[in-house]
């Protein structure tokens, strides 16, 4: 009888919970990439730059659920950001490069598509183009991820309140390169603003009740700039999170929904450029910080979820002695593809006829090689070599990498670097690694333990009542 009465108490506490728990407001950040070691790494780092060994905590590892996710495909036990994404945003298992497809070509449904039927506002954002395969999987219907301009052209169809990235990859031409007519005046005549840049945006957000946000007027379409490289000026995730919340609440008694995504820590792993994607990992942080404080004023209705669609990089925390050396990253002060630009720059203005001397001081002001970090005598011979190959026999063979081309100089000197913080890499590509979980608020505890990528969709679902 006691059991019984225990077990009725639970029942009756838990339907309390949940029913005075659901949430209204719905932040799900996804940071590409983001395995298990980049989170972990990352706060090592910031430790050892604090002058440490330990752990200098996110926000976002704070939050009281924990779970890891599994993320394979249901083409290959290791995913692309679009299966993956659509296992995030509809649930269900799809083969590698569909986009809001399963696996036979049939449409799904999105949790951002069900949020908007069911009245609420809907955002979609991302530091990379809003055209790209996760932001894409969330409103678009497409058989391949590359599909840039027909996944474009879906954007209007769903009614969306709120888009934001760096821009459109091809919004003039078709996915058999034929030109066609632009997406902006279809955005434009299905009633969006556009805006570019954050200034851009608070002038023209009082009026506009559909927004795109963009990257500044002459910025790169393709991607925002890394954390690392950012300038004054510089669109943000943490501005898109608060312009998000700025459209997403205004005339809104019913609630929202919102996927942002930290792109480009996916793109620094895929160039094993660990200083960079520590400081993206960063970076989404600060974003959720600004979500974090909605949350604050509205905790019993608020719900914001956070993981990975993959782990990209296979990033080892240690390279065989007991040891790791994370604060020598703190040296490095642009991102391989910056460091590249600017070894093109030095070659391009001496007419490739650049001394060592000259390669030397560009390095020890950009890696705070020699000045901040010693060297190795194999170390110095790398590079040595290679300044040797690329500048005095102009033998210039660029290192590819899945979203960047560099200089083998800029590429040698991140090894270098690398090698020196002891971190290593398995491959520049994705790996079938855990995804971290983490979660604060209305139906957090949902999110506790171990999961597949489709059960996040399902329990945000559950926890929001969609």
């Amino acid at each position: 009888m006691k059991r019984f009465v225990y077990a009725l108490i639970f029942v009756l506490v838990s339907g309390v919970t949940f029913a005075q728990g659901q949430a209204k407001y719905v932040f799900f950040f996804i940071g590409d990439g983001m395995g298990v070691n980049q989170v972990n790494g990352t706060e090592m780092y910031l430790a050892e730059k604090d002058g440490r060994i330990g752990a200098t905590s996110l926000l976002f590892t704070q939050f009281p659920a924990v779970g890891v996710a599994t993320t394979f495909s249901s083409s290959n036990s290791v995913t692309d950001s679009a299966a993956a994404g659509t296992a995030l945003s509809t649930g269900t298992k799809t083969y590698n490069g569909a986009i809001g497809l399963d696996a036979q070509k049939n449409r799904l449904t999105t949790i951002a598509e069900k949020a908007k039927k069911a009245g609420n506002k809907v955002g979609v954002a991302t530091t990379v183009s809003i055209d790209h395969a996760t932001p894409a999987v969330f409103y678009a219907h497409q058989a391949k991820r590359s599909m840039y301009y027909e996944i474009a052209t879906d954007l209007p169809k769903s009614g969306f309140d709120f888009f934001a990235g760096s821009g459109f990859l091809k919004p003039d031409k078709s996915f058999d390169e034929k030109d066609a007519p632009s997406v902006f005046p279809m955005f434009e005549k299905a009633g969006y603003i556009l805006a570019k840049g954050f200034d851009d945006f608070k002038q023209k957000a009082p009026n506009a009740k559909k927004m795109i946000l963009m990257a500044r007027e002459g910025a790169s379409a393709v991607s925002l700039p890394y954390a690392i490289d950012s300038k004054k000026g510089d669109l943000t995730l943490a501005q898109i999170t608060e312009a998000a919340i700025s459209v997403l609440t205004k005339d809104n008694k019913k609630g929202f929904f919102v996927m942002l995504e930290g792109g480009k820590i996916d793109w620094a792993c895929h160039n094993n450029d660990a200083a960079t994607a520590f400081d993206e990992v960063v970076d989404m942080d600060n974003a959720i910080k600004v979500a974090y404080e909605f949350y604050k004023k509205h905790p019993k209705e608020t719900l914001i979820v956070i993981t990975a669609d993959h782990e990209t990089g296979g990033i080892g925390l240690g390279t065989g002695k007991y040891e790791l050396n994370l604060k020598a990253l703190q040296f490095q002060k642009e991102s391989e593809e910056v460091l590249s630009t600017d070894i093109s720059a030095l070659r391009k203005s001496k007419g490739n006829q650049v001394s060592w001397d000259e390669v030397k001081a560009l390095l020890s002001d950009k890696m705070g090689f020699w000045t901040k970090l010693p060297l190795s005598w194999e170390q110095e011979k790398k590079l040595r070599d290679e300044y040797e190959n690329s500048f005095v026999k102009n033998k210039v063979v660029f290192e590819k990498s899945e979203y960047a081309e560099s200089e083998p100089l800029a590429a040698k000197a991140k090894e270098v670097m690398d090698e020196i913080a002891m971190v290593g890499w398995i491959s520049g590509n994705h790996t079938a690694g855990y995804a971290p979980v983490f979660a604060v608020g209305a139906g957090s505890n949902l999110f506790i333990g171990k999961m597949d990528n489709t059960d996040i969709c399902k329990r945000m679902e559950k926890a929001a009542g969609y």
